[in-house]
């Protein structure tokens, strides 16, 4: 017999969010940020102060994007990683960090917080 689910419109869900629920994903968002910061040392939020940073939520996981200024910033908070992943992780286990050094200067390096006992094993 051949197994096949249908599902009714209704169960898809919306196709566009809603501004209402723009709005809770910004305040999300912004929530998700603040606790974050506030747990940081005072190395990483002084690192962070110099570059655009922002928390932003997608369906599988939550994202810390940092946008380095410099390629010296870049190495800074490559090296600050493993600490802002254990943050990360306390909150959300699906997290990830992503870290974009200077335009035309390299790729994006991107880590899931489930991977942490790698970057540890590798820092020890």
């Amino acid at each position: 017999m051949n197994n096949k689910y249908f599902f009714q419109n209704d169960d898809l869900g919306p196709f566009q969010p809603s501004s209402a629920d723009i709005v809770l994903r910004q305040q999300l968002e912004n929530s998700l940020s603040k606790f974050f910061y506030d747990n940081c040392d005072r190395k990483i939020r002084d690192l962070l102060s110099v570059c655009r940073w922002y928390v932003t939520t997608q369906t599988s996981a939550m994202i810390l994007v940092i946008e380095c200024p410099d390629q010296v910033t870049n190495w800074r908070i490559l090296q600050r990683m493993v600490p802002m992943a254990s943050l990360l992780n306390n909150i959300a286990s699906s997290a990830k960090i992503r870290i974009c050094p200077p335009a035309n200067q390299g790729m994006p390096f991107e880590m899931r917080v489930d991977e942490l006992s790698v970057y540890r094993e590798e820092s020890a």
